[in-house]
């Protein structure tokens, strides 16, 4: 999609229930972090600006983030109080204007650019807020989207929710998009009259819909905004990455002899009628040519075949 689009990526966590001292979202998968997957994405939606709001002492991230986009803006939350507050502490990047303002979490490095252009996509269409729903196997936890089709009536968070709503399958994902017409007067009315005393963006759909205007819902499948907090997390979307790109790397004209047994990175280029014999892995920085066959248990970085 054209457009002045804005995205404001939100940094949260120190990383604790990773049990590592590196900040969660540097975390890799597929060789790179899982911050790079998320501005990856974005660039590709057609992202032509990019906030990063991160805590306190957060150099490591600010350079990973302008490494994959170099004129991404570092915003600081010196407090942290609620996901609505998060998102304004970038408010000077959102006052310059934007046809649509994305908001998305740094640790859901499975977000597709299509994805992002169809929270786009809704906005243009007329949407003042657009939000990702998901059906997951559990939704105990979960706030509820309440729809009438695609129109999204209301955000029921699960404790509030009566016996029917709690019948309700579609959940919130997280990740929105608002028409930058109208972003910072919701953004703004946001209050924090709730037991944290914390700014909640889900807030935004009834304040929206009580301005009179247009709320939806877009149905994607759990993986896409599935947040990256554990190690065990970590791995599952290690696996996930892996067989997305395997299956790419068969479409574009590979030929993996056992699929399963190879593992390659988000940046690896393989040229047609490659052959990867079983075994093989791939670190960041590959490029194979056309007709290459790579011998098994070979691990290849940085190289050009």
């Amino acid at each position: 999609m054209s457009g002045r689009s804005l995205s404001i990526v939100l940094v949260a966590g120190e990383g604790t229930r990773m049990r590592s001292s590196r900040p969660k979202v540097l975390h890799p998968v597929a060789g790179q972090s899982l911050l790079s997957h998320v501005l990856v994405a974005l660039r590709a939606a057609g992202a032509t600006e990019v906030a990063v709001v991160v805590g306190p002492h957060h150099d490591a991230v600010t350079l990973e983030a302008r490494s994959y986009f170099p004129g991404a803006e570092i915003f600081v939350q010196s407090e942290r109080r609620g996901t609505a507050h998060a998102v304004l502490a970038a408010k000077a990047a959102i006052e310059r204007g934007a046809d649509d303002v994305l908001v998305i979490f740094g640790d859901t490095p499975l977000i597709r650019p299509q994805t992002l252009e169809k929270l786009r996509a809704a906005v243009a269409g007329g949407a003042a807020v657009a939000i990702l729903g998901f059906r997951p196997a559990d939704p105990t936890g979960y706030g509820r989207l309440v729809t009438d089709g695609s129109e999204l009536l209301r955000i029921v968070e699960h404790a509030d929710a009566s016996e029917s709503e709690r019948t309700v399958a579609l959940c919130n994902g997280g990740l929105m998009a608002f028409a930058g017409s109208t972003a910072l007067t919701i953004l703004g009315r946001i209050g924090c009259e709730n037991s944290k005393r914390e700014f909640y963006l889900t807030d935004a759909v009834a304040i929206a819909r009580a301005m009179g205007l247009r709320t939806v819902a877009l149905e994607v499948t759990e993986d896409e905004v599935r947040g990256i907090n554990t190690k065990a997390q970590l791995a599952a979307a290690e696996a996930i990455v892996q067989q997305r790109l395997r299956q790419a790397a068969l479409e574009a004209g590979a030929t993996l002899v056992a699929p399963e047994t190879v593992h390659l990175a988000a940046d690896t280029r393989l040229g047609r009628d490659v052959t990867i014999e079983p075994y093989v892995v791939f670190g960041p920085g590959v490029v194979v040519e056309d007709g290459a066959t790579i011998r098994s248990f070979s691990h290849l970085a940085g190289a050009h075949v």
